[in-house]
């Protein structure tokens, strides 16, 4: 017999059709949350709590031959307990409405155009790249990750572009749904079941891939150590990032390279390490300006990868000297189909590093671009060449692990 799961609404019963009660109070094991269940205090079989992980209940549910039924809030398929479950256990799952639906419902809105987040149970980290420039953002949130703290963050990245509608105790008694500025939505008072739907009410700053260096804070006045916009561009295309990729930027300095491949890998992660203390906060600035919510270590590679999790693309802007113990560190632990992209100012780094990819199984392809600028001179045009750079992109060799 198939495990049934019925979505229930914050006015309990009264959410339900006629059918999916009777199936409740048949049913000989009532598995749910402890709002769920409160709404039935007459049952008269067993009643198991949810909390905690759900691998225990899956464990327990495998071996169950009585009559189960499991409550869950709103559409269970949608950031709920359902998904989980439904690919463990074998379920009839008949939803309601999700909280998304209502809240849009009470703003009069259409919805299938929006974008959504939750940070429910989830950090805050990357959500700024993950939003910047959308219409529509609709954001599950819980006791932790409040409206107030959503607002202080956004304002964090200023993205005051952005008006809130906060649907509370949608479909209860205490319904409550209002709208506030983010200045507003910081300072105000919220039940702790609500969602939050932000809609965008001005434009947005945008930046394509190959964003002027001019844009970056940088260290002044030695200006060299930025990535170049046009070595940055043939730099990400080599890293071959996909929307969820995790990548590292070694020696990220401004964070350029960090900043333009979390534009790309928005549903991704994107972590930074960098040993100078001025360009730490320079990387800071630009991470603000730019909407990126990236890891930031300050410290010198390979001390603080080990805290990173195996990434998809790794960048290497500069190696301080430890170049050996960067690549052992970065080709060890790179995913499946992972590459690595190093840029070499001298041949002797070029020759330290095409060894040191050898050596580990990875083969290589080398780019040297040799990039010059348009510079006015009086009324006339001339060239002037930008230092040229080896763009070595890494991958390991067929077969080896």
């Amino acid at each position: 017999m198939a495990i049934k799961m019925i979505g229930i609404g914050d006015e309990g019963k009264q959410s339900l059709l006629p059918l999916y009660e009777k199936w409740i109070y048949e049913s000989e094991i009532l598995i749910g949350g402890k709002r769920q269940l409160s709404f039935f205090p007459d049952y008269q079989g067993e009643t198991v709590v949810i909390e905690g992980g759900l691998s225990s209940l899956v464990e327990r549910l495998g071996s169950e031959t009585r009559n189960v039924v499991i409550l869950a809030s709103g559409d269970p398929l949608f950031f709920g307990i359902g998904s989980y479950l439904s690919s463990k256990i074998r379920l009839e799952i008949y939803p309601f409405l999700s909280s998304v639906q209502l809240a849009f419902a009470k703003m009069g809105e259409r919805w299938q155009d929006a974008y959504f987040a939750s940070v429910h149970g989830r950090s805050l980290k990357g959500l700024a790249q993950r939003i910047d420039g959308k219409e529509k953002v609709a954001i599950l949130t819980d006791l932790e990750n409040s409206p107030n703290k959503l607002a202080q963050y956004l304002l964090n990245f200023g993205m005051t572009e952005y008006r809130a509608f906060v649907g509370e105790n949608l479909g209860g008694k205490n319904e409550r749904c209002r709208w506030f500025s983010l200045e507003e939505m910081k300072d105000a008072e919220f039940s702790p079941l609500n969602i939050v739907i932000l809609k965008k009410i001005d434009e947005s700053p945008m930046w394509t891939i190959g964003i002027e260096d001019e844009e970056f804070c940088q260290r002044k006045p030695d200006k060299g150590l930025l990535t170049k916009k046009e070595i940055r561009t043939l730099s990400l295309s080599a890293l071959h990032l996909k929307v969820d990729s995790i990548v590292w930027d070694i020696g990220t300095c401004t964070g350029s390279v960090a900043i333009e491949a979390a534009k790309i890998a928005r549903e991704g992660q994107i972590f930074a390490i960098e040993k100078n203390e001025g360009d730490i906060e320079n990387c800071k600035q630009n991470l603000r300006k730019f909407r990126v919510d990236a890891t930031l270590v300050h410290g010198k590679a390979p001390e603080g990868l080990e805290t990173f999790p195996d990434p998809d693309a790794v960048f290497i802007g500069g190696t301080a000297g430890g170049m050996e113990g960067i690549l052992d560190i970065c080709c060890r632990r790179l995913r499946r189909n992972g590459r690595i992209v190093l840029n070499a100012a001298t041949i002797e780094n070029l020759s330290e590093a095409l060894h040191a990819f050898m050596e580990r199984g990875f083969q290589t392809n080398i780019t040297l671009a040799q990039i010059s600028r348009s510079k006015p001179i009086l009324n006339l045009t001339r060239l002037e060449a930008l230092n040229p750079v080896y763009i070595i992109e890494a991958r390991r060799k067929e077969g080896e692990l």
